[in-house]
C-alpha cells in the first residue's frame, strides 16, 4: 500500500509521458545501470526485492526541475546492492531522487558521486531518503557515502553503520547548499561526516551519532589544493550548521578544522572519550587560508564522565579566542568538584555542575522536564526552529537537544 501511494504521489508530480521503468530480477531491465541509460526526465525507476552486485554507473542520469527522476525500492529495506569497489558511481547527476535501498559490503565507497572533475557544473539536486549504508568491507580511507563536487543534497532519515576504520559515513569534498537530517551513525571509523575542500551552507540537524569515530562530525579537515571547490576557497569549510543532535561517545564530538563561521547549536553531548571539542588547523597553507576561527558553541547539553581528558583542547596555528561560547551547560557524572571546563574565551551565561536531569540516561533518553536545569535557561534564538524529536522550540528555549517535556 504504501509503494501504491509514493507512486500515486510520485505520478501527480510528473508530467503525462514519465514511465516506471521496472527493474531487477525478472524484470525489463535487469539493472539500475541500464534502467539508468533508458531513463528520462520524470520517469521512475521501480528496483524489485532481491539482492543486486555493486559496480554500477549512472554517469549523466539527470532529471530536471519538476521533473525528477526516482529510484526507489519496492519495499524499504529490501532492496540490497552488495559488494563492488562502489555499489554505485555516478558523476553529474542531477534532479535524482533515491528512496529506500541498502549498500553494503562495498571495498572503495559505498556510493560515490561527483561532478565529473568539472568544477563548474557540480552534481546537484540529489535526495536520499531512508536508505541504509552498512558494512564497509575496507579499512582504509573509505567512506560509506562519498560526494565531490556536489550541491543541494539532501540526506534524509537514513541509517549509516560499521564504517570503514579510516573512513566517514558521509564525506563531503567541496559541497555546498545541503542537508543531513534526522540520520543515524554508529560504529564509524574516522568520522561520521565529514565536510571539507571548500564546502560551505551545509546543515547537519536532529541526527543521533553513537560511538561515531575518532570525530563524530569533522568540520573541515585537510584537503589537496587539486580538490577544492570553489578552487580559490580561502577555509576547508564555512557556514555550517550542527543542530539538535545527540552525541554519544566518540573520541571527540566535534571538530572545528580549519572552518569558520560556523555553528554547533543547541545539541546533546553525552560521555565523550576523550575531548568534547577540538580546534584544529591541519592544512598549514598559512598564506592562503585563515586560522580556525570565528566559531560558534551555545546553548550544548555536555554531560561527561571519568574518561574526559579535557573539555577542550586547542592545536597550534588556530584563533580559539575569537569563538564564541555561551548558554553550555556542563554536567561531570563522576566528580561533583569538577570546576567546569577550560575553555579559550568566557561561556557567557552558562551553568557547571547541575545534572541535567535526563529522563533515563541507561535507555539513551536525554529529552527534560521542567525541573531541569536547562529548561528555559537557552539564549532565545531564531535557529534551530525543531529540538531532536521535531517539537517546536520555545521563544525562551531549553538547552540541548530537546525541549522541555511537559
Amino acid at each position: 500500500m504504501r509503494l501504491l501511494i509514493t507512486l500515486l504521489l510520485i505520478a501527480c508530480q510528473c508530467p503525462l509521458y514519465a514511465a516506471v521503468l521496472h527493474t531487477g530480477h525478472g524484470q525489463r531491465y535487469t539493472t539500475v545501470a541500464t534502467a539508468a541509460k533508458a531513463a528520462i526526465p520524470g520517469d521512475t525507476i521501480l528496483l524489485h526485492n532481491g539482492t543486486y552486485p555493486g559496480d554500477q554507473l549512472l554517469d549523466g542520469l539527470r532529471g530536471a526541475p519538476g521533473k525528477w527522476i526516482y529510484i526507489i525500492a519496492e519495499k524499504k529495506g529490501s532492496v540490497l546492492f552488495k559488494g563492488g569497489a562502489a555499489a554505485w558511481r555516478g558523476s553529474d547527476l542531477a534532479y535524482i531522487q533515491i528512496e529506500g535501498i541498502v549498500f553494503t559490503g562495498q571495498t572503495g565507497n559505498g556510493v560515490n558521486m561527483d561532478d565529473g572533475g568539472t568544477y563548474a557544473s557540480p552534481a546537484h539536486h540529489i535526495i536520499f531518503q531512508q536508505c541504509t549504508f552498512r558494512d564497509m568491507a575496507a579499512t582504509g580511507n573509505n567512506d560509506l557515502l562519498k560526494l565531490s563536487g556536489a550541491d543541494d543534497v539532501t540526506i534524509q532519515q537514513c541509517t549509516f553503520l560499521n564504517g570503514s576504520p579510516g573512513g566517514s559515513g558521509i564525506d563531503m569534498v567541496g559541497c555546498h547548499n545541503s542537508l543531513i537530517l534526522q540520520c543515524r551513525f554508529e560504529n564509524m571509523g574516522a568520522n561520521a561526516v565529514q565536510m571539507k575542500g571548500g564546502s560551505s551552507h551545509i546543515r547537519v540537524e536532529a541526527c543521533l551519532f553513537k560511538n561515531a569515530g575518532s570525530r563524530a562530525i569533522n568540520l573541515g579537515g585537510s584537503t589537496g589544493l587539486a580538490f577544492f571547490r570553489p578552487a580559490n576557497a580561502a577555509w576547508e569549510a564555512a557556514d555550517l550548521q550542527v543542530y539538535s543532535n545527540v552525541f554519544i561517545g566518540s573520541e571527540v564530538s566535534v571538530a572545528f578544522v580549519g572552518c569558520t563561521r560556523s555553528e554547533v547549536v543547541n545539541n546533546t553531548i553525552c560521555n565523550p572519550g576523550r575531548w568534547v571539542i577540538r580546534i584544529l588547523q591541519e592544512n598549514k597553507d598559512t598564506a592562503r587560508f585563515g586560522k580556525c576561527g570565528n566559531n560558534t558553541f551555545r546553548n550544548n547539553m555536555v554531560a561527561v564522565d571519568n574518561q574526559l581528558r579535557t573539555a577542550c583542547s586547542i592545536g597550534p596555528g588556530t584563533a580559539p579566542e575569537s569563538f564564541t561560547f555561551s548558554n553550555n551547560l556542563w554536567y561531570h557524572a563522576g566528580n561533583d568538584r569538577w570546576a567546569g571546563p577550560q575553555l579559550p574565551a568566557p561561556d557567557k551565561d552558562a551553568l557547571t555542575g547541575k545534572d541535567p536531569l535526563f529522563n533515563n540516561i541507561n535507555k539513551e533518553d536525554f529529552s527534560i522536564a521542567p525541573n531541569s536545569p536547562a529548561a528555559l535557561a537557552g539564549l532565545p534564538l531564531s535557529q534551530p526552529e525543531k529540538d531532536h524529536a521535531g517539537r517546536q522550540f520555545r521563544r525562551q528555549r531549553a538547552i540541548g537537544a530537546f525541549e522541555v517535556r511537559e
